[in-house]
């Protein structure tokens, strides 16, 4: 039922575009207009044709600019026409709910046009060209975000904490997350994320899971860049819903296993210490604190639970250390069981989201559609003493781009 409900929504929105589209041109010459209409449904076949074939494309064997061009423009077609429908659901709306009245009232008269906006435009004709423009500029910028997909921001977060250790005041953390390095398609712009990191030259660097999109031969070729990521006090990882293969179709039960092994071993390989539900005590002079790291673990339906607190936390409590950090991929663990069940967790460090690569973010306000499916999805949170950070990620999944949420590093002071 799922599946034709959006079928139909998104036959319903290609109605409404090819009737906005034609309007558009309705004052074109014969010829013009005809040979624009063709086009128009050669690109709409186009784009249906990557998501009805996609499992059976091989997107890694095409050339990655046009790859990415691809699924962008589809991408774009898609949302620019939800938009459309949108506008134009409304106001068909809006006319049935004034044609109902007319049979009552006898007073409403609804005549397609009728109603003018502006010098004389009729509503219906200012209606269309203003959801014909949302939509083309949607799909413009779409198009333009597959330019900012290597344009990694730094952001900077100062948190104070009463019961930080005196030895770790001052120490300065980069978190890393979501790296999807299936993604990635050109060397030299990852190494200047890289480098972005280690001019840090943080005490502590910590990533919070996706290092690939699928299979581990996706790392290898990068491999030589994050394993360039030093830290006085270490680096250390854990596994994100990407990368245990599930997505993927193996050929044996094995296969899947033996991809997992070879990408825990790249983690070791790059120097990062790898938290598989356990914790690590980090030390300065007689000051401790502890990492917490754990598999990946998702409150939303079709996510896996492989992690475990009661694992990581095995002996913690006996070693009275006063500070905590937990580094868990899926930001909505922290809601269902962190704040309920670990409160003695003071900073949990997320990624997963990646702000959806799509949204606004300006002084004061931010907003991107996957706010409707986390709650937490960007930035940071706090709950009384406890505090949440979500990354936003430094690779790219899927939409080959960042449309106003742009690839993050973090960088976070402990005061």
């Amino acid at each position: 039922m799922r599946f034709f409900l959006f079928l139909g929504l998104f036959l319903l929105a290609e109605y409404y575009a090819f009737v906005v589209v034609r309007s558009a041109m309705r004052t074109f010459p014969v010829t013009l207009r005809n040979i624009l209409t063709v086009l128009y449904v050669l690109l709409t076949l186009a784009a249906w044709s990557g998501f009805i074939f996609f499992r059976q494309i091989n997107w890694a064997g095409l050339p990655h600019l046009v790859r990415n061009l691809y699924v962008a423009f589809s991408l774009g077609m898609m949302l620019g026409k939800i938009i459309i429908l949108m506008i134009m659901l409304g106001d068909d709306a809006r006319r049935l709910i004034l044609w109902i009245a007319s049979l009552f009232t006898k007073k409403v008269a609804v005549t397609k046009g009728t109603i003018v906006t502006g010098k004389g435009i009729p509503r219906s004709i200012f209606l269309k060209r203003t959801a014909l423009l949302l939509g083309g500029t949607l799909l413009g910028g779409i198009m333009y975000g597959v330019t900012n997909r290597y344009n990694y921001h730094v952001r900077r977060v100062k948190l104070s904490f009463k019961n930080l250790p005196k030895a770790f005041r001052g120490m300065k953390i980069v978190q890393i997350s979501d790296i999807h390095s299936g993604s990635f398609d050109s060397h030299a712009a990852v190494a200047r994320g890289v480098q972005k990191v280690i001019d840090e030259n943080a005490d502590l660097v910590l990533f919070t899971g996706d290092l690939v999109n699928n299979k581990a031969n996706e790392i290898q070729p990068y491999k030589d860049l994050f394993s360039s990521i030093k830290a006085p006090l270490g680096v250390y990882s854990t596994l994100g819903n990407h990368d245990y293969g599930d997505y993927e179709h193996w050929p044996s039960k094995e296969a899947k296993v033996k991809n997992l092994e070879w990408l825990k071993q790249t983690h070791a390989e790059m120097g990062w210490r790898l938290l598989m539900n356990e914790h690590v005590i980090v030390e300065k002079g007689e000051d401790k604190i502890a990492l917490v790291g754990i598999e990946n673990w998702g409150a939303k339906a079709g996510f896996p639970k492989y992690g475990r607190m009661d694992l990581a936390y095995n002996g913690l409590p006996e070693k009275n250390i006063p500070f905590k950090i937990l580094l868990s991929h899926d930001p909505s663990h922290w809601d269902a069981q962190v704040r309920t069940e670990y409160q003695d967790i003071d900073l949990t460090l997320s990624g997963h989201t990646h702000g959806m690569q799509l949204g606004i973010e300006i002084p004061g306000f931010k907003w991107s559609p996957v706010k409707y499916i986390y709650k937490k999805w960007a930035g940071l949170y706090q709950e009384g003493e406890q505090y949440l950070y979500v990354n936003r990620g430094f690779g790219f999944l899927g939409y080959p781009g960042r449309l106003g949420i742009l690839p993050e590093i973090t960088v976070i002071e402990l005061v």
